[in-house]
């Protein structure tokens, strides 16, 4: 299963702000911020705080990647 945060580095963009800026107004560490950019998991609870900062849904800045190899890997 992969996620994308794509959609929340254009809204980041938009509002004319940086990552370190989005760390310190969500309250989110370092390395979580580090997952986000790498496009990893981290907690409902993280995405949440950051619907919260921006007063968007979950789907504004997070987005399911189909990936096909991950079906023929588990055959």
């Amino acid at each position: 299963m992969a996620f994308s945060y794509n959609k929340l580095w254009k809204i980041l963009i938009d509002k004319n702000m940086n990552k370190t800026a989005l760390r310190d107004a969500v309250e989110i560490t370092p390395s979580t911020l580090a997952r986000l950019s790498k496009n990893q998991n981290v907690t409902m609870e993280v995405l949440g705080k950051i619907c919260e900062e921006f007063h968007c849904d979950i789907g504004d800045i997070v987005e399911y990647v189909h990936n096909e190899n991950s079906k023929a890997e588990k055959r």
